[in-house]
C-alpha cells in the first residue's frame, strides 16, 4: 500500500489583509489567502495580489490559512514553486554542465556547476542530491491539504485509504516502467523516485490521520530501527568488492564501524540480491552500479513524514511568522544533527543508500528551502519570478515523465532540423549547454501548453 498526492490540488492566492508593527509582520498578514478558482493565468497577472491561477488539489478551492475545521483545504503557491524548482533541477540535467567543465578545465565556475549537477560518489551532498529528498518531502507536505480537500468533498476515510493504495500501486509500477525504457523486457527494480515514494506512501497516508506526536514517534522508530538493522549486519573483512562493481582503490570505502554502510556490501544490497532475483530478469541481479537499493524506501518514508509534519505546521493556526520560525529552527537542527552523526562516525551521510543521518541532514535542507519559498512567495508576495516554476510544479508527474521519455527525442530532432552548428554560437565548448538549454525550453513549453489548457496529469 503506497503512493503520493503530489499535485492534485486546489487553488488559492493571496489578498492582502491585516496590519502589524513591523514591515515583516504586515507582509505576513497578507498570507491569508482568498480561495478563488482561477482559469487564465498569464505571467503578467500572476504577480499581482489578485492574480488568478489554475492550481487544483480540490475542485473546491478554499482559504489556506484558516483553522483546519473551517477550512478543509487550500493551496500555497510556494509549494508549487518549490516543487517546480526541484523538477527544474532534475530536467536541467540536459544542460550537461560537466561536459562544459571538461572542455574548460581552468574554469572554477563550470567546475562548481558540474559538482552541483551531479550526485556525490558516496558521502556528502550536492544540490543535485537534494532533488529526491525534496520531492519526497513535498509529498508529505501536500498530504494534510489533500486529506482536508477530500473530506470537504464528503469522502470517507476508507474511501480515501482505498484511493491512496491504488495511487501507490500506480506510482510503483510507473517507476518500474520508466526504468524499463530501452530494455528488452520489464526491468524490475524499485530504486526509482516514484517507486520509492509509492512503497512508503500507504503508511504515510495512515499517519496523516494521527496526531503530530505519533508522527514524530514513527519517524524516530523508522530511522533508529533502520540504523540498527545496518549496524547489526556483519561486516566481512575479506569481502571482495571488485565482484560488486567497486574498485579496490575506490577512495570512499570506509573502515571501522562506518563500514556497515559501504557500497554494495551492506544490508540493503544483501536484500536486493535475493528480492530482485524473484522477478524475471535477463540475468541474475548481483549489484546496482550506483549502490542504490530497494530498502531505501524505509528511510525515504522518514523524509516524507518530516514533510507531513511540516504540512501540518503550514495548515495550523500559527501566524505566518511563527510558521517560518518553526521551519527555520527545524532546518538548522536537522542540518547540524545529521552532519554530527556523520562526523562522529555513528552513521555516514550517504544519499545513495539513504542512511538515517542523510534523512535528518537532507530534511534540514528541505525545511529551510520550504521556509525560503514560503517567505518570498507567501509573506513578501514576490511571486512573478516563480511563474515558470509553478508551471512545472503544478504538473510534476508530467514533468517527471516528459524528462525521462521525451528528452532524447527532442534533442535529436533539434539537431536534425537546426543542425549541430546552430548550437555552437558561443563556441564548441559551450555547445552541450546551448543544446541542452534549447531542449529544456521545449520541455517547458510543453508543460506551459498543458498548463494553459488545464491538462494536469494526476495519479
Amino acid at each position: 500500500m503506497f503512493l503520493i498526492c503530489f499535485g492534485a490540488g486546489f487553488r488559492s492566492y493571496s489578498n492582502i489583509a491585516g496590519a502589524s508593527k513591523s514591515l515583516f509582520e504586515r507582509k505576513a498578514a497578507r498570507v491569508k489567502l482568498r480561495g478563488r478558482e482561477c482559469l487564465g493565468v498569464t505571467p503578467a497577472n500572476f504577480a499581482s495580489s489578485r492574480a488568478l491561477a489554475r492550481v487544483f488539489v480540490s475542485d473546491n478551492p478554499v482559504t489556506a490559512n484558516a483553522p483546519p475545521p473551517k477550512t478543509p483545504s487550500g493551496r500555497l503557491t510556494s509549494l508549487d514553486a518549490y516543487r517546480g524548482f526541484v523538477m527544474f533541477l532534475m530536467m536541467a540535467e540536459v544542460l550537461r554542465c560537466c561536459r562544459v567543465a571538461s572542455a574548460l578545465p581552468e574554469s572554477g565556475f563550470w567546475k562548481l556547476l558540474c559538482h552541483h549537477q551531479s550526485h556525490v560518489e558516496w558521502i556528502g551532498c550536492s544540490l543535485h542530491d537534494l532533488i529526491q529528498p525534496s520531492f519526497s518531502f513535498l509529498v508529505g507536505v501536500a498530504l494534510p491539504f489533500s486529506i482536508a480537500s477530500r473530506r470537504a468533498r464528503g469522502q470517507s476515510d476508507p474511501q480515501m485509504t482505498l484511493h491512496a493504495c491504488g495511487r501507490a500501486l500506480v506510482l510503483i509500477l510507473l517507476g518500474v516502467l520508466l526504468r524499463s525504457t530501452g530494455s528488452s523486457q520489464t526491468y524490475w527494480t524499485f530504486e526509482d523516485t516514484l517507486s520509492q515514494i509509492g512503497l512508503g506512501y500507504g503508511f504515510l497516508f495512515l499517519l496523516g490521520f494521527r496526531p503530530v506526536r505519533d508522527q514524530w514517534v514513527a519517524a524516530a522508530l523508522i530511522l533508529v530501527g533502520y540504523w540498527a538493522a545496518f549496524a547489526l549486519y556483519p561486516v566481512r573483512p575479506d569481502f571482495d568488492y571488485t565482484t560488486v562493481g567497486v574498485a579496490k582503490d575506490w577512495p570512499h570505502l570506509m573502515t571501522g564501524f562506518p563500514a556497515h554502510w559501504n557500497k554494495n556490501s551492506n544490508l540493503a544490497w544483501a536484500f536486493d540480491t535475493r528480492f530482485l532475483n524473484l522477478f524475471p530478469r535477463e540475468k541474475p541481479f548481483e549489484y546496482n552500479g550506483g549502490g542504490y537499493a530497494t530498502l531505501s524506501f524505509i528511510p525515504t518514508l522518514g523524509t516524507m513524514i518530516l514533510g507531513l509534519i511540516a504540512g501540518g505546521v503550514l495548515r495550523s493556526e500559527r501566524s505566518p511568522v511563527a510558521k517560518v520560525n518553526w521551519l527555520l529552527v527545524a532546518g538548522v537542527i536537522g542540518l547540524v544533527s545529521g552532519a554530527a552523526l556523520g562526523w562522529l562516525n555513528i552513521c555516514p551521510v550517504v544519499k545513495r543508500i539513504w542512511t538515517p543521518s542523510w534523512t535528518v541532514y537532507s530534511g534540514g535542507w528541505c525545511f529551510l528551502l520550504l521556509a525560503g519559498f514560503y517567505v518570498i512567495v507567501e509573506i513578501i508576495g514576490f511571486r512573478f519570478w516563480a511563474f515558470p516554476l509553478v508551471v512545472i510544479g503544478m504538473n510534476s508527474i508530467a514533468a517527471y515523465c516528459i524528462a525521462h521519455l521525451f528528452e532524447g527525442f527532442v534533442a535529436r530532432n533539434l539537431t536534425t532540423h537546426l543542425g549541430q552548428n546552430a548550437f555552437k554560437v558561443f563556441g564548441d565548448a559551450y555547445e552541450p549547454f546551448v543544446h541542452g538549454a534549447a531542449v529544456l525550453l521545449v520541455l517547458w513549453l510543453i508543460l506551459f501548453w498543458m498548463y494553459r489548457r488545464k491538462i494536469f496529469l494526476r495519479i
